[in-house]
């Protein structure tokens, strides 16, 4: 899986948000707002129906348009309560040359009858749970 944002989302962004990402580099890529770059993970959480409540990026790389970006996930925990299950999840990012652009994590709750069957997957990562 894998996502490539062009010049226009990133022109709509700064034109939304003010930001001064709107000079080209010398290959004629713009550089991606790191909340941009972020929504490539979000569609894990998005996958596993996951209501977050924590989010915790961290930006190893910078990141510009035309670059492939590919996520992975592995689930750290996940605690079954009666109508719904706390999760937490480690995810990495990585650029079309494999190399790590961005790190992090999130935590949230799915409901039962949201999840579908393959949701629950064998973790060996930790908890971010107490």
């Amino acid at each position: 899986m894998g996502r490539v944002s062009t010049k226009e989302e990133v022109q709509a962004f700064c034109t939304i948000f003010r930001d001064h990402h709107v000079t080209p580099d010398e290959h004629g890529r713009l550089l991606l707002h790191g909340l941009i770059t972020a929504t490539a993970p979000t569609k894990i959480g998005g996958d596993l129906h996951v209501l977050a409540r924590k989010m915790v990026f961290n930006f190893l790389r910078p990141v510009f348009t035309k670059d492939m970006i590919r996520r992975e996930k592995a689930v750290a925990h996940d605690e079954r309560l009666k109508s719904k299950a706390k999760t937490a999840c480690d995810l990495a990012c990585f650029n079309r040359d494999g190399k790590k652009v961005l790190g992090g994590s999130f935590e949230g709750m799915t409901f039962r009858q949201r999840r579908s069957p393959d949701f629950f997957m064998p973790s060996g990562c930790g908890s971010f749970f107490p």
